[in-house]
């Protein structure tokens, strides 16, 4: 059982699967298989049949495949923000934390032992591939009222006070925290997929890469006078 627990949007689940041996189960494998087979080709019978148990008991803590999407995408940006507070929260500077934030964004993502029942690189690669399904729905105004999004925003918004601290007469906080965090995925798969249409390099350098124009677009435009 994981030592630390993210409190997500109870409209994210019908059963936290954070607090069940079964429930962490089916985060561990439906990790796997999406990260192996994509979002469309994923399926709750075939996740039943990895976790040898029924599509019942699937359903008892998520109504649907993409319920279930939501939530891994909503846990992710709860540990992504726990990992900057890890980082940040010695620093006094907002500049500092922004440059630490920055770095934790960009980074590499890799396996996080206090919570063994995921695998965050798997999840990280899903949240590059995946993300832009949760949101682009015609369900997206109804799923925003329940507060689906609420990880994503409640991330923005810290990040965001720390770009008004440095200038509080920046008209755009908001909009550029939330393209820095969705620029983050986004050059990563244009980096593996579609080449032609970033700078990042595949390999070996895109991660100092992603960090160095994260960097630069953020500050560049928050210190334009």
């Amino acid at each position: 059982m994981a030592t630390l627990v993210f409190r997500l949007n109870t409209h994210l689940f019908t059963r936290d699967p954070q607090q069940t041996e079964l429930g962490q189960n089916i985060i561990r494998n439906s990790v796997e298989l999406i990260d192996r087979l994509g979002f469309e080709q994923f399926t709750f019978k075939k996740l039943a049949e990895s976790i040898n148990s029924t599509e019942a008991s699937i359903y008892r803590y998520f109504e649907n495949k993409h319920r279930l999407l939501q939530y891994l995408i909503g846990w992710y940006w709860s540990w992504l923000e726990y990992r900057i507070d890890l980082f940040t929260n010695s620093l006094t500077q907002p500049r500092e934390k922004l440059k630490a934030c920055i770095k934790v964004i960009a980074e590499e993502k890799k396996f996080d032992a206090t919570f063994d029942f995921i695998d965050e690189v798997a999840l990280h690669r899903i949240v590059v591939a995946e993300l832009d399904k949760t949101y682009l729905t015609k369900q997206v105004d109804i799923d925003n009222k329940e507060g689906l999004f609420s990880g994503f925003k409640s991330l923005c918004k810290k990040i965001s006070e720390w770009v008004i601290a440095i200038n509080p007469n920046f008209p755009f906080p908001n909009t550029m925290i939330s393209t820095i965090l969705l620029s983050a995925k986004q050059q990563l798969f244009f980096a593996d997929h579609l080449p032609s249409l970033t700078n990042i390099d595949k390999e070996p350098n895109r991660y100092a890469n992603l960090e160095q124009f994260l960097e630069s677009l953020l500050f560049n435009t928050i210190d334009r006078k």
